[in-house]
């Protein structure tokens, strides 16, 4: 160390020297991660040797010059960009790219075309799934197979690795990703031409050779002098039209009226129907609700049928108005298409072009005949039995109706629908029709049991013999007729007048009870009877019989029912001895 000190004071040349080179490099301001200028000062079979104004050279493969047949051009004193990215590594060399160079220009010239949607040059390099890779500027790219064309290619091949114009439409710096589109730019051009050639018509001009290029079930696409116009199968014809193919072919000229054109997305809409009168227009001096008329049925629907009643105008038939029987029937149990038919119009809807006609208007309805039949005897066949009712088909017509379990018998029972089963035919009564809904009745051809009350005049108030018929825990049933067809209910409540007496235990079938009538709606089929209120009234009776001046003497309420029941014996006697 002292030796080399001395060296530097004993040899001013080499002072001098370290002094430049220091003051030399203190001018270079090189930062790393930067794109920086250097001079080609050495080509070599491998490499390309660069001055960077460094501490040394630098050295790039040559794989870096080759992409862009720069290798060619190159030659000693050259000035070229390169990317730093180490001043000085583990080496001791200095590490640069003419590669990533190239990369980091393109990244920001990319980002300032993105936003400005400016034309890029690029060329398909290569495959990969769900597109191609599309170099522009040394830049890798992604372009999906859908942005290649407007429409989709079977081959690609006349495309590769040729110039191609190119639109960003997305960038990711933080992975690397950029997103191309060859699509866009043809659309751009495209549209270019559309809108100068829309400069050429207006709307409400009528086109005399509109050119028909396809055709959908939903409309037809015309080449308009260069343009591509809409003309929606709405417009084709003021009637229904069922597929447009049925009406026009490919190459077939038409005259048609543009409707609309779209400054902002370019589209022409065209119609056919308004070169023609609107026969909606006087539709309602022609045709007039509730008459006949004829048609033809066009389309036949889950919902309906439709009937043409003229060219360009047509009418609904809703499955309601196909059948007085049946309101959901399907339309091809009744019509079929091409079938010529007689109608009457429900409604004319002039503003929405609606008409509703109705079929089973033209026909005899049913319900009119059979309104006639209520209160009489009919026979139906069970078409279904549910576990509350019967539903049967009058025989004489296709009618349906029900019979609820309690209109089987008069006894009520729902055990009573175990008797029928499907396609049994049964005699019944009409009861009643409401909405189209038919009530039947079985037990309405019987007696009704109810009547022994009309027949023998009992009312309200009187008091009746009747019958134990079975003991339950809440009372007993009674039978009021000999045929015991007439069973009513008392409650324990009424069973007596005092508690301990009105117990059901103490009652036997067949013992007999004089009970009073004290509710009797026939109509509603409510019966009450009461041995309490009986026992009442018959106390009450023998209090006003036997118990007269009974204050003034001092008779007991025991002493008028003893009188009372030794007056009964006695009239008892006479009877026996008699």
């Amino acid at each position: 160390m002292a030796i080399e000190q001395e060296l530097k004071k004993t040899n001013p040349l080499q002072k001098e020297f370290q002094s430049l080179l220091e003051e030399d490099f203190k001018d270079r301001k090189l930062k790393e991660n930067e794109i920086i200028k250097a001079t080609v000062t050495e080509i070599t079979k491998n490499f390309i040797v660069v001055d960077c104004k460094a501490k040394m050279e630098g050295m790039i493969p040559v794989e870096e010059f080759k992409n862009d047949d720069e290798l060619s051009k190159l030659k000693v004193g050259s000035t070229i960009d390169v990317y730093l990215e180490r001043i000085e590594s583990f080496k001791g060399e200095i590490v640069i790219s003419r590669d990533k160079a190239r990369k980091m220009r393109a990244w920001k010239r990319m980002e300032k075309v993105f936003e400005s949607k400016e034309e890029l040059t690029g060329y398909l390099t290569g495959r990969v799934k769900g597109g191609f890779i599309c170099t522009v500027e040394s830049l890798p790219c992604f372009m999906p197979s859908s942005q290649v064309d407007t429409k989709p290619l079977r081959r690609v091949d006349f495309l590769m690795n040729t110039p191609i114009k190119v639109i960003a439409t997305k960038i990711d710096k933080a992975r690397g990703n950029v997103c191309v589109s060859r699509r866009a730019v043809l659309e751009k051009s495209k549209n270019a031409e559309i809108t100068e050639a829309l400069k050429n018509i207006k709307e409400n001009d009528i086109v005399e050779n509109a050119i028909v290029k396809a055709t959908t079930d939903w409309g037809i696409f015309l080449d308009i002098n260069g343009v591509d116009a809409l003309l929606h199968v709405s417009d084709l014809s003021h009637g229904r039209v069922k597929k447009p193919s049925d009406l026009v072919t490919i190459g077939q000229k038409l005259k048609v009226k543009i409707t609309k054109i779209d400054s902002k997305t370019n589209r022409v809409s065209a119609s056919v129907k308004a070169l023609t009168e609107d026969p909606y227009s006087n539709i309602d001096k022609k045709y007039k609700t509730g008459e006949t008329y004829e048609g033809t049925v066009t389309k036949l629907m889950d919902y309906g049928a439709f009937v043409r009643i003229q060219e360009g105008i047509e009418g609904l038939i809703h499955n309601s108005e196909l059948d007085w029987t049946n309101r959901n029937i399907k339309p091809s149990k009744v019509l079929s298409v091409s079938q010529n038919i007689k109608f009457k119009i429900v409604n004319i809807d002039k503003d929405s072009k609606r008409i509703s006609l109705s079929y089973k208007a033209i026909l005899d309805n049913p319900w009119d005949k059979i309104k006639e039949k209520i209160g009489q005897e009919v026979k139906i066949k069970i078409n279904n039995v549910t576990d509350k009712a019967i539903f049967g088909e009058l025989i004489d017509s296709k009618l349906s109706g029900m019979l609820h379990y309690k209109e089987i018998s008069y006894e009520e029972n729902i055990e009573d629908l175990k008797k029928f089963k499907k396609n049994d035919t049964l005699s019944v009564k009409i009861l009643e029709i409401k909405d189209d809904k038919i009530r039947f009745s079985k037990r309405a051809l019987d007696k009704d049991p109810l009547d022994w009350f009309k027949d023998n005049n009992k009312k309200v108030g009187q008091i009746i013999t009747t019958r134990i018929h079975e003991v339950l825990k809440t009372g007993v049933k009674v039978a009021i007729d000999k045929d015991k067809k007439l069973i009513v209910n008392i409650r324990k409540n009424d069973l007596a007048k005092e508690s301990a007496d009105a117990r059901p235990e103490v009652f036997s079938p067949g013992n007999a009870l004089d009970a009073k009538i004290t509710e009797l709606d026939l109509k509603n089929r409510k019966i009450k009877l009461s041995v309490k209120a009986a026992q009442i009234d018959e106390e009450k009776s023998l209090i006003a019989k036997f118990g007269e001046g009974a204050t003034k003497s001092g008779a007991t309420l025991k002493g008028i029912f003893e009188k009372a029941i030794g007056s009964k014996k006695k009239k008892k006697k006479k009877k026996e001895e008699k």
